[in-house]
């Protein structure tokens, strides 16, 4: 992963994050110190506001495919195509998600140039959008009361619009190369716990 965004810090590539968040309209618990319980008023609806998203390293920009239904390989595609028409060189880093790792995108992906680097399962730590997800839902949407689902996805849109803008500061020290890591056990502290294991049976 880091050789890449020091490809892209240079210039060299377009990495881009990508992933789908699924925002469902309603009450985004927020936490304050207060003498008294508030109550913030909430949606009784559930409708889902879809977001397959790109998210630029370098620039921080975002680049999304929406909408109320689902997240297919078609949305997949039609995001590949929207970011061809702006970015050459294109790097994408995404999950296992089925309509992500399917032959239909990769092939695609192969059609068009566009190289696609998969995560290891269980992994999300490694893709940078999720902080992105979090970073929208505690700026916009807890403890706020949202009355429509228009201006409900309006919100949304309008926060990730302003990533490489308005919110550059906050992106820049969030998305970092700064990755949360984990040491693989030596094969001696196996040894050693099997030993014990095996003490504590005969005792």
């Amino acid at each position: 992963m880091r050789p890449l965004i020091s490809q892209a810090k240079k210039g060299k590539i377009q990495l881009f994050f990508v992933d789908a968040s699924h925002f469902v309209q309603g009450g985004f618990i927020g936490q304050l110190w207060s003498r008294t319980r508030i109550f913030i008023k909430s949606t009784s609806g559930r409708r889902r506001y879809n977001i397959l998203g790109a998210l630029n390293f370098a620039s921080k920009a975002m680049t999304t495919i929406t909408n109320d239904a689902y997240i297919t390989s078609e949305q997949v595609m039609r995001l590949i195509d929207k970011l061809l028409v702006e970015y050459p060189n294109q790097v994408m880093v995404m999950d296992n998600a089925s309509y992500q790792r399917c032959n239909a995108v990769k092939e695609y992906a192969a059609l068009h140039g566009v190289q696609l680097i998969y995560l290891p399962t269980y992994s999300p730590n490694l893709n940078l959008i999720e902080r992105v997800w979090k970073f929208v839902k505690s700026e916009v949407l807890n403890a706020a009361y949202i009355s429509t689902f228009d201006e409900f996805c309006t919100t949304i849109d309008h926060c990730l619009a302003e990533l490489s803008s308005s919110h550059l500061d906050k992106m820049n020290t969030l998305v970092t190369s700064n990755f949360q890591l984990f040491e693989i056990p030596k094969k001696q502290s196996f040894t050693n716990l099997n030993s014990s294991r095996k003490l504590s049976n005969v005792a």
